[in-house]
């Protein structure tokens, strides 16, 4: 059981009310990390501006950053951000196996090569940050990425880290229902 008590959907007001509608009209139920946000309306409103930031981000590809946000859940084996966004993959053709052999190497994603050169730099960035040199930021600049969309797409990447701490502090249900 939480150790919090987060706003039920049909107690919701304002804006938690109107996130909680966007996410059942979207993607068919309200993802547990937006539940929790949902005590603290600021930073549930702030949230939703991420999101809506991000779905319209005109150079990280919505199959990109499914790709970012599942890898970057497993880093820290945040099971329902790995549920939420492996029924997203799926939902952009790949199946259990090509997520599997992904999940190995990113360099085997289906994604085009200048975005599986981004998820590749943002997982080992999440992983090893101090490994990323000038080298690799030339490599992505050659590749066609400006420098906004690699601090865009790292921080999609460490914004998993934040929501799967939270989780775990206040005992959130992991279980994804979604997919």
């Amino acid at each position: 059981m939480a150790l919090v008590t987060t706003v039920a959907p049909e107690k919701a007001e304002g804006v938690i009310k109107e996130g909680y509608e966007m996410f059942l009209k979207n993607v068919g139920a309200i993802p547990q990390p937006m539940q929790l946000m949902s005590i603290s309306p600021s930073l549930f409103e702030l949230q939703l501006k991420r999101i809506h930031y991000f779905s319209k981000h005109p150079r990280l590809s919505f199959a990109l950053l499914a790709h970012i946000r599942y890898l970057a859940a497993k880093t820290r084996e945040f099971v329902y951000c790995m549920d939420l966004n492996r029924h997203f993959l799926k939902k952009v053709g790949y199946d259990n196996d090509s997520i599997i052999a992904m999940e190995k190497d990113p360099g085997k994603s289906l994604l085009e090569e200048h975005e599986s050169a981004m998820l590749d730099f943002v997982i080992r960035a999440m992983k090893q940050p101090g490994s990323i040199q000038a080298a690799d930021i030339s490599k992505l600049k050659e590749l066609g990425w400006e420098e906004r969309d690699m601090v865009d797409a790292l921080a999609q990447g460490v914004g998993m880290i934040d929501h799967a701490i939270m989780m775990e502090v206040f005992q959130i249900d992991q279980n994804c229902m979604i997919g």
